[in-house]
């Protein structure tokens, strides 16, 4: 699941769009331009929406989006407690400010403060109630607190009043996903797929087809995330367990070779390119490869076992 963020600004289309800022800090002050710029990196806005702040060239809700914005950066930066701090400042300075709590509640998200969140979320919507995001970050929540059915219904309401929000589609499939409905997981990723391509959803519905039993269609996607993302070591071990799956030794091999390469620290990856050298009769590099999965993770029960039959026919 994925929680998101809002930023606050006057000319962005996000959550809460705030009312348009004096014409001298909207054209003459880039500090708040890169302060609320919805593709400022986070170092670079905690820098610029800092510079709001120590230069007091902003007041009121606009403040507070500077103290939320900086609150944001900091949240993406994993700095909880900072970010938790600009949030409380923004939310202290418009105690009506929706985005604020919604970006306070994914902070408490990520500390695995349930129910601190649920709260922000519950105080965003009786603040907004059409704000979509706040609905996915409290599904989001109650997936995470073990509730299905809460959760189906906020990622509900949040594409009823965002449907192009493409993370609550992502979400809400993978909550399809973990109710056993394979129908409406696939087709919620597929919705994501078309309104954003990324990696975590190509895994996600081919996670889907593999449990499915539909070996070529979660290759093809695992497929399609090693395009997006040829250095994220997910789609290559994916892919790589279902080419052992499908018989093809030598992909799988190829394929475990790059998911080790951008990922050496995987057990599972260094057992399975064990099997696959195993399959392809190269005992002595299968053997290398089950002695560092079990260095990784010493009881892992198939590695031991693939080595000791090795060594019993040594």
């Amino acid at each position: 699941m994925r929680i998101s963020a809002c930023l606050t600004a006057a000319l962005l289309g996000a959550a809460l769009t705030l009312p348009k800022p004096p014409q001298a800090a909207a054209a003459d002050d880039p500090s708040w331009q890169t302060c609320i710029g919805s593709t400022t990196a986070p170092g670079d806005r905690v820098t610029a929406c800092t510079a709001v702040i120590d230069g007091k060239t902003q007041t009121g809700r606009h403040l507070a989006g500077a103290y939320c914005n900086r609150g944001h950066g900091l949240t993406e930066k994993r700095e909880f407690d900072a970010a938790l701090a600009d949030l409380n400042e923004a939310i202290k300075l418009d105690p009506a400010f929706a985005c604020a709590y919604t970006n306070r509640g994914r902070v408490y998200a990520f500390k695995q403060d349930l129910d601190h969140a649920i709260a922000d979320y519950d105080e965003a919507i009786r603040i907004d109630p059409g704000f979509a995001m706040a609905y996915n970050n409290r599904g989001d929540a109650w997936l995470n607190k073990g509730d299905l059915d809460r959760a189906l219904d906020d990622l509900n309401l949040a594409i009823k009043y965002s449907p192009q929000l493409s993370t609550a589609y992502g979400n809400r499939g993978f909550v399809y996903y973990r109710k056993h409905d394979a129908a409406h997981a696939i087709a919620d990723f597929t919705t994501e797929i078309k309104l954003d391509p990324n990696v975590l959803a190509y895994i996600n519905r081919g996670n889907v087809y593999r449990e499915a039993e539909q070996l070529d269609r979660a290759a093809a996607d695992y497929g399609e995330a090693t395009k997006l993302a040829p250095t994220d070591a997910r789609g290559w071990r994916n892919r790589g367990m279902i080419r052992l799956f499908q018989g093809d030794n030598k992909g799988g091999l190829a394929d475990y070779d790059k998911a080790l390469q951008y990922d050496p620290a995987d057990v599972y990856s260094w057992n399975n390119r064990g099997q696959a050298k195993l399959r392809l009769g190269d005992k002595k590099g299968a053997a290398a490869d089950f002695r560092k999965a079990l260095e990784l993770q010493p009881d892992l029960k198939t590695a031991r076992e693939a080595l000791a039959r090795l060594d019993g026919t040594r």
